[in-house]
């Protein structure tokens, strides 16, 4: 009796514990044919020396999150970046998934751009969402807010971090370093309320005629379970 008590005990100990990332299913969703901007190339529409995202391409975890990084990424237009498309369509799913996480950030609107300065996005603008096409002709939406789920890429020691996303990567680039600042990319998760119907594609939306801040996603990835 005392050894079945111990091995009980044991199993709801274990059913306690959190999941890794090795135990969890993450499938990428393949952004290659819709990227707008490669890595290799220097981001902003001055293209200034040294702005490059460093963010390692390949297979990484970034929070507990599997993603694949290619050779460039989503980059939608602004005010500012006048040259980049406004809204990206028809990224593939295909498939079924419990949640979707993104790796993303925007150009502009923090860092050294402060209050008062033209490149200066205020908390709680709204910049762009990602609309999710089901396979029933249905349709949720995932809102991309400033300080809520993106920051600038770029940020100083004083900056406050985003309220519902978190972190998951930081990094440099030379010029950010001569403005004595930082990069870094946000994790955003959104538990799917469907997650027994087919999510065939999903559509990328910028602001570019009312904000200067220019969204742009490095990689999704979708959780099985």
């Amino acid at each position: 009796m005392n050894r079945l008590l111990v091995v009980a005990a044991v199993c709801w100990v274990l059913s306690l514990a959190p999941v890794s990332a090795e135990e969890k299913e993450f499938a990428a969703v393949d952004l290659q044919g819709k990227f707008t901007h490669k890595l290799a190339d220097k981001f902003g529409n001055a293209a200034r020396q040294g702005n490059f995202l460093t963010v390692p391409k390949g297979e990484h975890t970034f929070s507990g999150v599997k993603f694949k990084i290619g050779k460039g990424v989503v980059q939608l237009g602004s005010k500012i970046w006048k040259e980049k498309p406004e809204v990206i369509v028809n990224i593939e799913i295909d498939r079924k998934f419990a949640k979707l996480h993104i790796l993303h950030a925007t150009c502009y609107g923090g860092g050294p751009n402060v209050p008062g300065t033209v490149w200066h996005v205020k908390d709680d603008t709204r910049i762009g969402e990602y609309k999710i096409h089901y396979e029933d002709k249905s349709v949720e939406t995932i809102p991309i807010v400033y300080g809520k789920d993106v920051r600038d890429w770029w940020f100083r020691k004083d900056e406050k971090n985003t309220s519902r996303s978190k972190v998951a990567w930081k990094g440099d680039n030379k010029l950010a370093k001569q403005y004595d600042c930082r990069l870094r990319l946000y994790l955003t998760t959104w538990d799917n309320p469907k997650p027994d119907r087919k999510v065939v594609s999903i559509d990328y939306i910028g602001r570019k005629g009312e904000t200067v801040a220019a969204p742009f996603c490095v990689a999704m990835s979708l959780e099985e379970k």
